[in-house]
C-alpha cells in the first residue's frame, strides 16, 4: 500500500437525525477504518433522541470527530453543512444507521487513484435487517452489486439508482463541480447521479462488499415522499431529455403499461415528440395509447433514426427486450435505452 494514500485526508460526512441505537455502530465502523487519514463530521439534523450525546466517551473524545449542527433542515442541508466544514480532498458519504467494513475507505481511495477517469466511487453492499429481508430487496441487492464498471452503471442508470447513497465517495473537485446534493423534487442521491452522468462524470465500484446497508422502517426511502416511484420517473424524463437531446429526436416507447404511459406524459411535458408505442401483447397491438399507434415490437427494426426507450417493469423483461433489439442491430445507449 502506497504511503501517499495514507497521507490524504478523507472527510466522512454523516447526516444524523434521531438515529437511536444504530449510531454507535455506525460511528465505530468509521473510526475503525484501516490505513487512512480521516475526519468524521457528524451533522446533527435537529435530532431529539439524544443519540449523539449518548455516544460513549471514547468515541466522543476521539480527535477525528467533529459534531456540528445543521444550518438547515433535511439531509441535503446537513450535507452542505458538513462539506462546508470538511478539510479533505475526498468526501465520503455515510449514514448514521449503516456499518462500513474496516477496509471501505482505503479500498475506495485506492480505486480512485487507480482509475483517474472515475470521479465518484460507490460500493457493493450487503443489506442487513433485524427482520427477514424480502425477495425484492435481495434482487435489488444483487442488481446493485452487478453494476461496478462505469459502462454497466451508465447502461442501467435510468432503471434505478445504481449507487447506494451511504457508499458514495467523491473526489472533492468533482463534488464541487456538481454542486453536491440539490434539494430537488425527487430523491437527492438519484438526482446527483443523473447530473453526474449528464456532465460526463464516470462512476464505478471496486469489487467486494464494503458496507452493511441497514433496512428498517424509518429509512428515508420508506418515509420521504421524494422516493415515490412517480417522482423517480419524473427525474428520469427530465435527465433523459437533457442527456440524450430527446427534444430533437424521434422517440418510441416500448411498453403500454402504467410506467410507459406515465413516462410518455412526463417526456411530453419536457417537449419530446413521441411517435409510437411498441408491444408484444397481441391484445394491444394495433390499438392506440395517448392517441399514438401501438405497433408490434418487430417494427422497431424499421426505425433507423429513432431512439427506443423501454419502460417495461416486468421482471426479466429487460433481458428479452435487449436481446430482441440487439438482434435488430440496435446499439444500447445510441439506439435504445431502459427506463424501467
Amino acid at each position: 500500500m502506497s504511503e501517499l494514500y495514507k497521507s490524504e485526508l478523507i472527510s466522512v460526512i454523516m447526516p444524523t437525525h434521531n438515529p437511536g441505537s444504530f449510531l454507535i455502530a455506525a460511528v465505530k465502523s468509521i473510526l475503525n477504518q484501516t490505513d487512512v487519514l480521516l475526519e468524521l463530521i457528524i451533522v446533527d439534523d435537529h435530532s431529539t433522541d439524544d443519540a449523539i450525546e449518548r455516544l460513549p466517551p471514547n468515541l466522543l473524545n476521539d480527535s477525528r470527530i467533529k459534531i456540528i449542527p445543521s444550518v438547515g433542515k433535511g439531509v441535503v442541508a446537513a450535507m452542505k453543512t458538513g462539506v462546508s466544514n470538511a478539510q479533505g480532498n475526498y468526501i465520503a458519504r455515510m449514514d448514521a444507521d449503516d456499518i462500513a467494513l474496516p477496509e471501505r475507505l482505503i479500498t475506495q481511495l485506492c480505486y480512485l487513484h487507480n482509475n483517474p477517469s472515475i470521479g465518484i466511487a460507490g460500493a457493493q453492499v450487503k443489506i442487513i435487517s433485524s427482520e427477514p429481508i424480502n425477495k425484492g430487496f435481495k434482487l435489488y441487492e444483487s442488481w446493485l452489486n452487478q453494476l461496478c464498471s462505469p459502462e454497466d452503471i451508465e447502461q442501467e442508470l435510468f432503471v434505478e439508482s445504481p449507487i447506494p447513497n451511504p457508499t458514495a465517495f467523491f473526489r472533492r473537485e468533482i463534488y464541487d463541480i456538481l454542486g453536491g446534493y440539490h434539494d430537488s423534487e425527487w430523491a437527492e442521491d438519484y438526482d446527483l447521479w443523473l447530473r453526474a452522468h449528464t456532465a460526463g462524470i464516470k462512476m464505478g465500484k471496486p469489487i467486494g462488499i464494503l458496507l452493511h446497508w441497514r433496512e428498517h422502517e424509518r429509512r428515508l426511502t420508506h418515509c420521504d415522499k421524494r422516493y415515490d416511484n412517480k417522482l423517480f420517473l419524473k427525474a428520469k424524463a427530465h435527465y433523459l431529455v437533457e442527456r440524450y437531446n430527446l427534444a430533437d429526436r424521434k422517440v418510441i416507447i416500448w411498453g403500454t403499461g402504467p410506467i410507459a404511459i406515465y413516462l410518455h406524459d412526463r417526456l411530453a411535458e419536457n417537449g419530446v415528440n413521441i411517435e409510437a408505442f411498441l408491444e408484444v401483447n397481441p391484445n394491444r397491438i394495433g390499438g392506440a395509447k395517448r392517441g399514438l399507434p401501438v405497433y408490434h415490437y418487430e417494427k422497431a427494426s424499421k426505425y433507423s433514426d429513432a431512439i427506443i426507450i423501454s419502460a417495461v417493469g416486468a421482471r426479466g423483461a429487460r433481458i428479452k427486450i435487449r436481446e430482441a433489439l440487439i438482434d435488430m442491430d440496435k446499439r444500447e445507449g445510441r439506439d435504445f435505452l431502459f427506463a424501467a
